[in-house]
């Protein structure tokens, strides 16, 4: 059996030692953060001979030339043609439930005007460029293509650029194939902290562009974090992470398979359950034990549930509301008999709810149609989900009649004078003189 820790609300101590299972260490640490810097200067002194240099360092993939980067468009195409017709069928799919659910997130223009006719609206402009980085390590993520690509086309976007990185310049077929559908426009075979640098800053190759999206590892997100205000960025996501509230009554094998499903991702993700009933977290105790030697990737798993996970014993539905609150989850399942109510009952902070017995976390992944890419480490407690919204900016609107002007121009003025600013009061007062 996996070993993972048991934790009891009722136990002296019970919410430090929860604060310290959620503790991560962030991408603030200093030997990371040398190596970045280190990375990002080098790229934007040096462009194209930085990047081919990193990418036969850490991908041992030499390089003739810098134009070998790029993946031809016809490349895409290939992949899609060739992969099985069922993976394909899987990724359409999936492609069409995200862009239908993404349409209804698409903002609109809108326009007031008041009694004097001033007008004051929003006017919403797609970005003109965007750069998705796509994982390639531990496992391929053509999903992460499809969650981050498809919203970035509906909001409009015109540039896609995707940077993955190729070691031993291998690249999987089912993410080409994947940005193909999705709509891509170019794609680098980059990847680590040069890749994010290439896009912030841009090369002789590479376009530099406005946002930067998509998760990595600690230097990729160490890079984001850097780059901020030179570029927008997503969000700084840490391990993957599931909280499963359960009532007990639930398959011990479902809800067991389904802390596994965040534990395979790497070593750090967290898998934690919450349940009233002892007895039950015994038989999933169990039931992980039977399902571990199943699992390809079972030491992944061990490692992780050893390290960050919990079955935790709560007194009842009602405090187990108040601990996923604190956790503030990337997943959230509620895996009870009447998820709405509990929903209701004061759950606050989640980046996404799976809600009753037969909803597992990885149909959101793949195919449910709501964005995987959610926010980690706690930070549910403030930010969202990506989506439509995220590619899109909102300009705000002025337009002052006669006697908006002058209505408008005192009140300024008064403000104005208050602060100090004379030139602000005057440009204000004199439409109105």
């Amino acid at each position: 059996m996996p070993e993972i820790k048991r934790l009891d609300s009722r136990d002296e101590g019970f919410w430090s030692e929860l604060d310290r299972l959620l503790e991560w260490e962030s991408v603030a640490d200093h030997g990371v953060r040398a190596i970045v810097d280190e990375i990002l200067e080098a790229v934007r002194s040096e462009g194209d001979a930085a990047l081919l240099r990193y990418t036969e360092r850490f991908d041992r993939l030499p390089l003739r030339s810098a134009s070998e980067m790029e993946v031809p468009p016809e490349r895409l195409n290939q992949a899609l043609e060739r992969i099985p017709a069922i993976q394909r069928e899987a990724l359409e799919t999936a492609a069409v439930r995200i862009r239908r659910y993404a349409e209804h997130q698409r903002m609109q223009d809108w326009v007031i005007e008041e009694p004097d006719g001033t007008l004051l609206g929003q006017r919403i402009t797609p970005l003109e460029s965007v750069g998705l980085y796509v994982p390639g390590g531990k496992a391929a993520y053509p999903s992460s293509v499809l969650m981050n690509a498809v919203p970035a086309k509906v909001a409009g976007v015109p540039l896609l650029v995707m940077v993955v990185p190729a070691p031993d310049g291998e690249l999987n077929d089912m993410v080409l194939a994947a940005a193909a559908i999705a709509g891509v426009n170019r794609v680098f075979t980059l990847g680590g902290a040069q890749a994010v640098a290439a896009l912030a800053y841009g090369t002789q190759t590479v376009p530099a562009v406005d946002k930067i999206v998509g998760p990595g590892n600690i230097f990729v997100a160490a890079a984001k974090r850097e780059v901020f205000g030179t570029v927008g960025i997503d969000m700084i996501a840490g391990p993957s992470e599931i909280l499963v509230v359960c009532d007990g009554q639930t398959d011990p094998e479902w809800v067991a398979a389904d802390l596994f499903s965040q534990a395979e991702h790497d070593e750090q993700a967290q898998s934690i359950l919450l349940s009233p009933d002892a007895a039950f977290l015994d038989r999933v105790a169990e039931a992980m034990d039977r399902l571990l030697g199943e699992m390809p990737r079972a030491e992944i798993i061990r490692a992780s549930l050893g390290a960050r996970g919990a079955l935790v014993r709560v007194r009842d539905m009602e405090e187990a509301v108040e601990v996923a609150n604190r956790i503030a989850p990337e997943h959230l399942e509620l895996s009870v008999s009447d998820p709405r109510s509990l929903l209701d009952a004061g759950l606050r902070h989640a980046g996404a709810v799976f809600m009753g017995r037969y909803t597992c976390e990885a149909v959101g992944d793949y195919c449910a149609g709501p964005n995987h890419v959610l926010p980690t480490s706690r930070t549910a407690r403030f930010s969202s989900p990506l989506g439509v919204y995220d590619f899109q900016k909102r300009t705000s609107i002025i337009q002052c009649s006669p006697a908006g002007a002058a209505d408008l121009g005192r009140t300024a003025s008064v403000l104005a004078r208050g602060e100090g600013l004379v030139a602000h009061a005057r440009s204000a007062e004199m439409r109105g003189e």
